[in-house]
């Protein structure tokens, strides 16, 4: 969003227009026309009585007559599920308030009648962001018993990691040891959503409709504005022409990063800073044929499959997950192979090995190591549908026109001899400029600059976790050559192993250093160890030398942004915990406090993987 609301010829003072940009600035795209309906309801008064309008999605209460869904949602997926539920429930005649998690009243569950929750789990076992105070709530001892409540949970997440969907299976637990009714089994979806979520939407609504009486008509949940649908989606990606793809890193690193530059020209995505592209990927001819020859298979063999028939070569190209093994599939070739050794690793004792064998081998490892005699039609069933991968956008529009940027690193590895790949990276690093990439955007509505241009803001970004302040940095400074006030300070922390080869857009951060649209940069190289230090230093070592600065910053109302992988993610968050509490007398728990308050504020925003 804009840092200010454009209002050509606007009848409001200078403060009112301050006020309404203040009201709006955190409103996703629900709410704005909700509020544009509310608005346009007030002015009818003065001119003819009006009927009651109905109460905002965000601030109804529960009623017995209606379905309260709530979500937790980290990467969209989660909110795009419960959005469909609702659709679904309007559709059948029912009353439904749709609400994200961190806007729950916890007050009103005790109130509850029907409640559904769909919530995705991060990482290993964490729930998303704005699904912590509502998780913790539940499982502490302040929440209510619940013997009136008929409710159902369907949880997201990814097989690939051990706690597999765990932040539903505790709150479906939960909520029935707090003696509320389960109207249906819990729902437990992979990276293939579509698959558990669809019927189990279908079970949800139809269990509702038992409980429930249907109206014949339903206030809509949400303003419908007279628009088309959009172009290109998920499931309609366009396909975007490849303009740069470009090795950042030097040749002697250890680390193959791209900068890839994408043409949008025609694909109307008016995408934000801090919104992601996904990306549709192809595995790897060479692993394809692996795999065939692995399992001595016909490449150009019909295979059908939920009434779809395809040569299994394309099943395997196209559509089935090659690149990162899965809990279920390691316990179906268990089977095939009658592998007691794989037995042992799925058994809960074994789980820092298993982890360890997700995260170090692929599927042709697998098939390779153990035999299990795969018939085609089998192996289709069994692996995995090819899921899309979401890229942060590292450019704004108001600096690249219609293109997208991306920071890609290339995964890329040898393991037994042989040449491993990750699936989306190595296809957008093997492509040459005129490809086409079939893409799609994702909105992140949680991971968005301030609206008011005058907030600082600090960045916490190592590796290709700088990707999405590169765009921060790119609007911030079209903002502040634009802006008639004065613009907020941009602080970056980056990291990576070595100074020289891993400098990720070094040109381009000093640059801004010396024009002013960065106020700031801090930097750890982990593998450049001087002769006088011991240790390697890292973005957390950093955050806790500038701690009273950094601590200044956000008491004086800095928004503070962490973009990478969950392990640093949670460093991170210790070392801030550690630079705050010093600034306030040691207090531990107060600095807790101050952190989940910037949380709840929108203040402390995490895009994690």
């Amino acid at each position: 969003m804009s840092s200010s609301l454009a209002l050509p010829a606007t009848p409001l003072s200078n403060e009112q227009a301050d006020a309404v940009a203040r009201l709006t600035q955190d409103l996703d795209a629900r709410g704005l026309w909700w509020l544009s309906g509310y608005a346009a309801g007030l002015a009818s008064r003065e001119a003819q009585p009006a009927p009651p309008l109905a109460a905002p999605v965000r601030g109804e209460t529960a009623t017995p007559g209606r379905i309260s869904i709530v979500y937790g949602s980290q990467t969209g997926n989660a909110r795009r599920v419960a959005e469909q539920l609702a659709a679904d429930a309007e559709s059948a005649g029912l009353g439904v308030r749709l609400l994200r998690a961190d806007e729950y009243p916890t007050r009103e569950l005790k109130h509850e009648r029907h409640l559904y929750l769909v919530l995705s789990t991060q990482g290993d076992g964490d729930p998303s962001d704005d699904a912590r105070d509502l998780h913790d709530f539940l499982l502490g001892p302040r929440a209510p018993r619940l013997e009136h409540l008929h409710f159902a949970v369907l949880g997201l997440g990814d097989s690939s990691y051990p706690q597999f969907c765990v932040v539903g299976q505790r709150i479906d637990a939960r909520l029935a040891e707090l003696g509320a009714q389960r109207v249906l089994p819990r729902g437990d979806a992979d990276l293939d959503i579509d698959g558990v979520a669809a019927p189990w939407r279908a079970h949800a609504v139809a269990a509702a409709k038992d409980v429930l009486k249907p109206s014949a008509t339903v206030t809509p949940l949400r303003p419908q504005p007279a628009q088309a649908a959009p172009a290109f989606g998920r499931e309609r990606p366009f396909q975007a022409e490849l303009l740069v793809n470009q090795r950042i890193t030097a040749t002697a690193s250890g680390k193959d990063v791209r900068h890839v530059e994408l043409s949008l020209d025609d694909a109307q995505f008016a995408y934000e800073p801090g919104d992601a592209l996904g990306v549709w990927p192809r595995n790897p001819d060479a692993l394809v044929a692996t795999v065939l020859d692995t399992l001595g298979l016909d490449g150009d063999a019909e295979v059908a499959h939920d009434g779809v028939a395809l040569p299994l070569r394309v099943w395997l190209g196209e559509k089935r997950e090659l690149t990162k093994l899965s809990r279920p599939f390691i316990a179906s070739h268990a089977q095939h192979a009658r592998s007691d050794e794989l037995n042992r690793l799925l058994a809960p004792e074994h789980a820092e090995r298993f982890a360890t064998l997700l995260a170090e081998q692929q599927v042709v490892d697998l098939l390779q190591r153990f035999d299990g005699g795969w018939s085609a039609e089998e192996l289709v069933a069994a692996l995995r549908p090819l899921t899309p991968r979401l890229y942060s956008i590292a450019s704004s529009r108001k600096a690249v026109g219609d293109e997208a940027h991306l920071t890609v690193a290339h995964v890329e590895y040898e393991h037994g001899g042989q040449t491993r790949w990750g699936a989306a990276s190595h296809f957008l690093a093997a492509r040459d400029g005129g490809a086409r990439v079939p893409v799609f955007l994702e909105s992140n509505d949680r991971f968005r600059l301030p609206a008011d241009a005058s907030r600082d803001i600090v960045m916490i970004g190592p590796g290709t976790g700088v990707a999405p302040f590169r765009a921060f940095v790119q609007e911030r400074a079209a903002l502040r050559s634009a802006a008639t006030g004065r613009s907020g300070r941009n602080w970056l922390f980056f990291g990576n192993p070595h100074f020289r080869s891993d400098f990720l857009y070094q040109l381009e951060w000093q640059r801004a250093l010396k024009n002013g649209t960065l106020d700031r940069i801090d930097l750890a190289f982990s593998r450049d160890v001087s002769r006088d230090a011991a240790r390697k230093v890292y973005v957390q070592d950093r955050i806790r030398e500038r701690g009273a600065e950094l601590d200044a910053w956000l008491r004086n109302g800095a928004h503070l942004y962490v973009c990478g992988g969950i392990a640093m993610a949670r460093d991170v968050h210790a070392a801030l915990l550690d630079v705050v509490a010093a600034g306030n007398g040691g207090d531990r728990d107060a600095a807790e406090a101050f952190l989940r308050e910037l949380q709840q504020q929108r203040r402390y925003a995490k895009d994690v993987y």
